[in-house]
């Protein structure tokens, strides 16, 4: 949660035709709430990040003498200037162009890279919430071309709420073929189905409830934290490893689905009784 009202970190206009929405962006992240570190020396001092040539015996090489290089092969490079590397670049219009609108479900996952809340800038309101709105209704989202930062970017915008979001999308070159994962040859049981989609069922709910969880190792660096900044001497115990257990699949499924308890492992098999000779009764 924001703290106080959020600032817009750019401004843009969403082109739906001949309509032109302005609109602000807004990140989803929270800045104060990531925890990060500086390097120091062990007195306190900052350190200062520098490059340096291992051909002169690392020598400090200043940037305004540093290039931009492409190695196209084993140590062989292509080298820009900034002036070559910036006229390559996409000028930046700040318009979001929309291109087509799509069923959100046909965007695979994995194509979502970063999410924007929009806003309504000063003018936009009313075509603002008829786009929001016009999408809604159609269910679809809609995939626009947007360049900005010298880049031009592939990005969703789709209905949140009473406004919209617009999500970064991959390219398609960007991401690795699923088809390239080594997947397992092997055919599952359906005794073993059934009890998985039992264990399924049993931890089920109808809404996702972000609020149920932390950040548990945020938390513990904030204790830590605070203990440094009173002065406390912060003594860390290290934790035991879980030991591995090697369990059948099964054993497992149903231990899961008695409350998490280990699973027993096989009681060894029992030998027959040894069956009584019956001995025969002679008749006198």
């Amino acid at each position: 949660m924001w703290g106080m009202a959020p600032r817009a970190i750019s401004s843009a206009t969403i082109a739906f035709g001949l309509v032109n929405i302005p609109i602000k962006l807004y990140s989803t992240s929270n800045p104060s709430s990531s925890i990060s570190f500086k390097m120091l020396t062990k007195d306190g001092g900052r350190v200062k990040q520098q490059y340096v040539d291992p051909k002169n015996g690392d020598e400090v090489v200043p940037r305004s003498e540093m290039v931009k290089g492409y190695e196209f092969a084993k140590d062989q490079y292509v080298l820009f200037t900034n002036d070559e590397i910036k006229e390559l670049q996409e000028k930046a219009t700040q318009t979001v162009e929309i291109t087509e609108f799509v069923p959100e479900d046909e965007v695979p996952k994995e194509y979502y890279a970063k999410t924007y809340y929009l806003g309504a800038e000063k003018g936009g309101d009313r075509a603002y919430a008829l786009l929001s709105e016009a999408m809604k209704r159609a269910g679809r989202v809609a995939i626009a071309k947007y360049a900005a930062r010298g880049k031009q970017y592939l990005v969703l915008i789709a209905p949140k709420g009473d406004g919209l979001a617009m999500h970064q999308l991959h390219y398609p070159e960007e991401l690795q073929p699923f088809t390239e994962v080594p997947l397992p040859d092997v055919e599952v049981k359906e005794s073993e189905v059934a009890l998985a989609m039992q264990l399924i069922d049993q931890i089920a709910t109808d809404t996702f409830n972000p609020e149920n969880y932390e950040d548990e190792v945020r938390k513990r660096m904030e204790a830590v934290i605070q203990q440094k900044i009173e002065g406390a001497d912060v003594t860390l115990a290290p934790e035991e490893s879980p030991k591995a257990q090697i369990i059948d699949l099964m054993d497992a499924l149903k231990a899961s689905l008695e409350g998490g308890e280990e699973a027993a492992e096989p009681e060894p098999e029992k030998a027959a009784p040894k069956s009584k000779k019956k001995t025969a009764k002679s008749s006198k």
